[in-house]
């Protein structure tokens, strides 16, 4: 495994990505592959984060660096938007989750501010959509990435023309769209000389790394829920329909696409950033800790003592996490975390509660309740959250595998080859190919209390 650190860099008050890193960090797993002995690849697949784009002129060239998705520049779009487009009849048309970072939104920022770059550009790519493009100098928009845009029909999986209309830019801008296990094309021979590599076949996978995850949840029948648990939390379920109705809008529900037409019906809340962002915290003042240690700081501090909604727009990038975690307290009335135990204490027990707060969403929307939790991602090597989320929930947990939107994305490609017949037979070979750990809910009685204490902090 080739890894590197994809970093978000800030500029004259904006947070961008730093794209040529990126597709020479790319260049770099590709040949460091080949020198491991690993000469026979039959594809490559790329899947990112969803939202964020890079402009390409007629003559493809690259128009400066995407914007990141955490950059403040839509700070109160989306209540502008609505002035332009009722907020119910942008839900009917896409069906997806409003959130401020949403590719149409940062489109309506630059819109607004009338930037340059966008009476230059001749298309719009998507991250995993630019890489793509630059390796084989094929333009392609995929389906499951472009879903995340909240610009796509939700019922016909198209471009929605009336919201192009409101964004007063041509269709021109984007492409048709291709579905997950499209062969886009392949390395172009420069890219092919540099690596060391033939002329392998560049793969569209589930691009949204969401996607790729949920094909690889190992799970075989049943009702069951996933929650790719990471720096984000998705937790949702597969649906054959998008769910679009006054109910799912006023949960805030989204419906993104997935593999062989599927619909992933999930709630996109915040993960494990806020955990990630006090451990920073206490790094930078060198007082670094460990995951390891974090079950003996857990086990130290007194249950329930606070709780936070992970939603809150103050944790989105707040400058200072620890301090946004003890205003939210002060402002709802709690006692505030006084140690690092207490603080993890508290994002631990909060991430689990919400979890609780969106199944028991999700079981309205269905006819029988959701029975199990998978988890998978990075965050399903987190014991301490996997055993508190299934006694929150009150249903088993099956944690893994960690790497699931790897093995995902390598499920579609390996369909797309004709290696796997479908990916009820890639996520039989996951079950039957990795160690998963189950959770039974515990402590059922004081979960059960309090949430019902709390309930009104998760909305």
């Amino acid at each position: 495994m080739f890894l590197f650190r994809n970093l978000v860099i800030e500029m004259i008050v904006h947070m961008y990505w730093d794209f040529p890193y990126l597709f020479n960090e790319l260049k770099k797993g590709i040949a460091s592959t080949l020198k491991k002995g690993h000469r026979d690849i039959q594809g490559i697949g790329i899947d990112t984060w969803g939202f964020d784009f890079g402009l390409i002129t007629k003559d493809n060239q690259l128009l400066g660096n995407p914007f990141a998705y955490r950059d403040s520049r839509t700070d109160g779009i989306i209540e502008r938007a609505f002035e332009l487009l009722p907020q119910n009849r942008f839900y009917e048309l896409t069906g997806i989750q409003f959130l401020q970072f949403n590719s149409v939104f940062q489109l309506l920022c630059m819109v607004e501010q009338e930037n340059s770059l966008l009476r230059i550009a001749d298309k719009m790519l998507f991250m995993p959509d630019l890489l793509n493009f630059f390796l084989t100098g094929e333009k392609t928009i995929e389906y499951s990435i472009a879903s995340t845009s909240q610009m796509l029909n939700a019922r016909t999986k198209t471009w929605e023309p009336e919201i192009f209309r409101l964004l007063g830019l041509a269709e021109e801008l984007v492409l048709a769209i291709a579905e997950p296990g499209t062969i886009i094309g392949k390395l172009l021979p420069e890219v092919a000389r540099e690596t060391g590599s033939n002329k392998i076949d560049v793969i569209a996978p589930a691009s949204h790394d969401t996607g790729s995850a949920v094909v690889a949840v190992p799970a075989q029948n049943g009702n069951w829920a996933y929650l790719s648990s990471g720096t984000w939390s998705l937790l949702g379920i597969e649906t054959d329909n998008p769910i679009i109705n006054e109910k799912s809008l006023n949960f805030n529900f989204t419906n993104e696409g997935g593999v062989n037409g599927k619909i992933r019906f999930l709630r996109n809340t915040m993960g494990l950033w806020l955990l990630q962002r006090c451990m920073y915290q206490w790094e930078v003042s060198g007082e670094k800790i460990t995951y390891e240690q974090l079950p003996t700081l857990v086990n130290s501090a007194r249950p329930f003592k606070c709780i936070i909604n992970p939603d809150d727009k103050s944790f989105l990038n707040p400058p200072d996490m620890l301090s946004a975690i003890v205003n939210f307290c002060q402002k709802t009335g709690q006692s505030v975390p006084e140690n690092k135990g207490e603080f993890v204490r508290c994002i631990l027990e909060s991430l689990a509660l919400k979890y609780r707060y969106i199944i028991d969403i999700i079981n309205l929307f269905k006819e029988k309740p959701v029975e199990v939790l998978h988890i998978v991602g990075g965050g399903s090597q987190n014991e301490l959250l996997n055993q508190f989320t299934s006694n929150a929930t009150g249903i088993p947990v099956v944690a893994g595998p960690s790497e699931a939107t790897a093995l995902g994305n390598v499920i579609v490609q390996a369909i797309a080859k004709k290696q796997l017949s479908s990916v009820e037979e890639g996520r039989s070979l996951i079950a039957n190919s990795f160690d998963l750990k189950h959770y039974s809910p515990k402590d059922r009685q004081q979960w059960k209390e309090t949430y019902q204490k709390v309930k009104r902090l998760c909305i």
